[in-house]
């Protein structure tokens, strides 16, 4: 999980000297954003207030599903920009002062790591057997039936409580965008496989027999093809890229 920055804030050196045990990254400009923020599992973002386009770093993250749940810390020592900043999707204001006294517990509190307690209660539900509903979602994946399997996995995911159920939310998301390029909707296909990366990236490489690792690395090949193409050459796409899920013992 890594610390996201916007632009280079004259907080950035004791944010680097502080925090030690996250990976920090820095992000000049805006381009692919929203992707960035997925393939580099921000755990918090922390924008510089006072930059001209700092709402654009504030706001389109909590637009987007694939990574509305990030929190964004706002720095900002203008009083009109920190109560505009709460209105526009912030979830914290601090001052610049204010965030070189606390660096270290701000990242504590706020950046969104995984509990060791609830990663401990997953690991042990992967070693439990897919159920019945989801073996049936596998079934209609591999066959090629998205919008079936989407049905299957998100009762599935319902009716589960344990953290687990973000499996099946994952593998059914895949599904969907394959679906939607089977339907020539480019961004709706890119949209979803975006969302899947929150929830595989958290996903033991084998989890109820489902090759996780395989999927993550599937998927990426497809978003990998979907970004040399245009949605006005969708039709090119090799759909040998769709991959069924594997299953191990």
């Amino acid at each position: 999980m890594t610390l996201i920055v916007s632009g280079e804030p004259d907080w950035l050196d004791e944010l680097r000297q502080q925090v030690t045990d996250q990976p920090i990254t820095v992000y000049q400009d805006t381009v692919r954003y929203i992707e960035r923020l997925s393939d580099d599992r921000a755990a918090l973002l922390l924008v510089d207030g006072r930059r001209a386009d700092w709402r654009f770093w504030t706001t389109t993250v909590k637009v987007s599903p694939a990574t509305r749940r990030i929190p964004v810390l706002l720095v900002t020592d203008d009083v009109a920009r920190r109560a505009e900043g709460l209105l526009v999707g912030a979830d914290w204001v601090f001052s610049a002062a204010e965030l070189r006294e606390q660096i270290q517990s701000i990242v504590r509190d706020y950046a969104r790591l995984p509990d060791p307690q609830v990663m401990a209660q997953l690991e042990c539900e992967c070693q439990e057997a897919l159920p019945p509903l989801a073996v049936e979602g596998v079934a209609k994946f591999n066959a090629g039936e998205y919008y079936p399997q989407h049905d299957l996995f998100e009762e599935q995911w319902v009716n589960t409580s344990g953290p687990v159920r973000d499996l099946y939310r994952a593998i059914l998301q895949v599904g969907v965008a394959y679906y939607q390029i089977e339907r020539g909707n480019y961004r709706g296909a890119k949209k979803m496989l975006l969302r899947s990366i929150q929830w595989l990236t958290i996903l033991p490489d084998v989890c109820q027999g489902v090759d996780v690792r395989q999927l993550r690395e599937d998927s990426a090949r497809v978003r990998a093809e979907l970004e040399r193409l245009t949605p006005e050459t969708l039709d090119q796409f090799d759909r040998s890229l769709l991959k069924p899920l594997r299953l191990r013992e």
